[in-house]
């Protein structure tokens, strides 16, 4: 199994948190889109980073990669058991797709007007925070296991003081913060660090 994975792309981030957590042997193969020779990207209809291939089958969608993942190394489980809580995991994982990536694909590019990117951070700011009273019920993203939800957030927060969002310390985000500094320490998601990737955490 081989990941093609960009150093510093939050959706390879993503793959190769699941790949830590769950100890899978993989040769993870990291480089820049740029730098990515034309042979492996051709696999991708997109063109884009991540790849994985696994003998005969190749998958260019990091969705489709976590859950390819999971099922086929079981344990430990990143997706609930039960159906409906699986379908409310793959509802929030939609969400952050849809919703905030756009966001932080936009910031991280940094082409548009600082004035427009002063009123996305905001945007981003007030989604996340929005978010903030459900960690003082549930352990993880809205439930009480670390799941492929988790998988998905983690990168963004771990990137939010490089494109320019510090979150308030305050009553409110609490939790929050709480969550972040747990998930930063988790063994799992310090392994999928890429050395570029460290690199962007606050003093």
């Amino acid at each position: 199994m081989i990941l093609y994975s960009d150093r510093d792309d939050h959706y390879s981030q993503r793959v190769r948190i699941v790949l830590a957590e769950k100890d899978i042997t993989a040769e993870i193969k990291e480089s820049k889109l740029e730098q990515t020779p034309e042979d492996i990207l051709s696999i991708s209809p997109y063109h884009k980073l991540p790849i994985l291939v696994d003998r005969d089958l190749a998958i260019h969608d990091p969705s489709v990669m976590m859950e390819y993942l999971d099922e086929r190394f079981p344990h430990p489980p990143l997706l609930p058991v039960y159906p409906v809580a699986r379908a409310n995991s793959r509802t929030l994982m939609l969400r952050i797709d849809r919703e905030w990536c756009p966001i932080v694909d936009t910031l991280i590019a940094g082409e548009l007007p600082e004035k427009e990117l002063i009123k996305l951070r905001e945007e981003l700011l007030h989604e996340i925070s929005s978010i903030a009273p459900t960690f003082k019920e549930f352990k993880y993203f809205m439930s009480d296991e670390f799941t492929l939800v988790d998988c998905c957030f983690a990168p963004i927060l771990w990137r939010l003081p490089s494109i320019g969002i510090r979150l308030p310390v305050n009553r409110h985000l609490k939790p929050l913060i709480d969550y972040q500094k747990d998930i930063f320490k988790r063994s799992g998601f310090l392994d999928s660090l890429s050395s570029l990737e460290r690199d962007l955490k606050e003093d």
